[in-house]
């Protein structure tokens, strides 16, 4: 007889299935995109189920749509999926998995399942909630992706739908909620405002990675938050 699960796994479960429904729909988008900006049904469902990252999946895409280079796409790509490893260094000691695990929990190691992962205080809850939202999200990514771009592909001409914009307006929903505080707006600004004095002068896909390099310069740049009075925060 199997033994009752604990209510912090339970809420575990449900955050990491709620999270996953409300993540995974999003993926109709992506692939509705993809195939408008010139990627087959083929190659954008390849793409989900091997990057599998939202947002440097949207930057590709939105490369691509404004014309740029291969090599610019998959540098931009890369620029954000950086912070995955930084993820897997977190969640790592936390799950404390071994061979063929490892590799898996790699592949699902998104920012959503670092968020629920770290959000709970029992071991095991954390376990559960990493892999209930890495796996939940990772299937209903890819299944409404492929949706998406089959979608997509029934569509025709981007450009009659107003399409041809669409991948820079969905990346930029995906990165607004995060420009809370004012460090953060202030190197938004910053790089916007790179981008824009190099979109005249440069191929497509540049201006790009030279907002990306100016936010990563200004990231470390940045004083350290000072510590309060009576202990560091």
């Amino acid at each position: 007889m199997s033994r009752p699960r604990s209510p912090a796994v339970s809420a575990a479960v449900r955050q990491g299935v709620s999270v996953s429904v409300a993540t995974g729909l999003y993926g109709v988008s992506f692939g509705a995109l993809a195939v408008v900006a010139g990627l087959t049904v083929a190659q954008t469902a390849a793409l989900s189920l091997l990057l599998f990252s939202g947002g440097s999946q949207f930057a590709l895409v939105g490369v691509v749509a404004a014309g740029g280079s291969p090599l610019a796409a998959v540098a931009t790509s890369s620029l954000l999926g950086v912070r995955n490893t930084l993820y897997g260094a977190v969640v790592s000691p936390l799950l404390d998995v071994r061979g063929w695990r490892r590799w898996a929990a790699a592949q699902v190691t998104i920012d959503e399942s670092t968020a629920v992962a770290v959000a709970q205080r029992d071991p095991q809850a954390v376990r559960v909630g990493f892999w209930a939202t890495g796996l939940g999200v990772f299937v209903l990514w890819n299944v409404c992706s492929l949706l998406g771009a089959l979608a997509g592909d029934a569509l025709g001409d981007p450009r009659a739908w107003g399409l041809d914009a669409a991948a820079g307006a969905a990346f930029l929903a995906l990165v607004w909620p995060r420009l809370a505080s004012r460090d953060a707006r202030l190197v938004a600004a910053l790089a916007v405002v790179v981008s824009a004095a190099l979109v005249p002068v440069t191929p497509a896909g540049i201006p790009v990675l030279g907002a990306a390099a100016a936010a990563i310069a200004a990231g470390f740049l940045s004083p350290a938050p000072r510590a309060r009075r009576g202990g560091a925060r």
